[in-house]
């Protein structure tokens, strides 16, 4: 689906972000929010800044497929952003996201020290470039 798709890879201390470009081909990464209070009208912001389509949510389920605690706090947390926004909000499957970002991070030529502020980002970014790919093979 053309226009901009955001992405949001939730985490207790920041939440990582993502968007894309206009067309819904490339995801491109956004500064990360700080968790609390105030992330679910960050969110809104965002929405309403870039005029986004969509909020996709990364639900990090465990390797097995079943959903852990971070699953639990990801789908309330998907709740309350679905409240605030008046676009869809979709949860995708995100195991591994963090794990391609920080490989992908360390083929830049940052280590884990260096890539911490940046790393929830990244994730974002892989989470919605996976979203955008997906929706594209769908289509055709």
């Amino acid at each position: 689906m053309p226009g901009v798709h955001l992405a949001c890879d939730f985490g207790t201390a920041r939440i990582g972000v993502a968007r894309s470009d206009p067309a819904g081909i490339l995801a491109i990464p956004l500064d990360a929010i700080a968790a609390g209070p105030d992330a679910i009208g960050a969110v809104g912001a965002l929405v309403s800044e870039y005029k986004a389509v969509d909020v996709v949510i990364g639900l990090p389920l465990k390797m097995d497929g079943t959903a852990g605690p971070a699953a639990e706090s990801a789908r309330a947390w998907a709740a309350m952003v679905a409240q605030a926004v008046d676009v869809p909000v979709e949860l995708v499957d995100e195991r591994l996201t963090t794990v391609q970002a920080q490989r992908g991070l360390h083929q830049a030529g940052r280590n884990v020290r260096t890539s911490r502020p940046v790393i929830d980002s990244a994730a974002a970014v892989v989470l919605l470039q996976s979203y955008l790919d997906a929706q594209r093979k769908s289509d055709l």
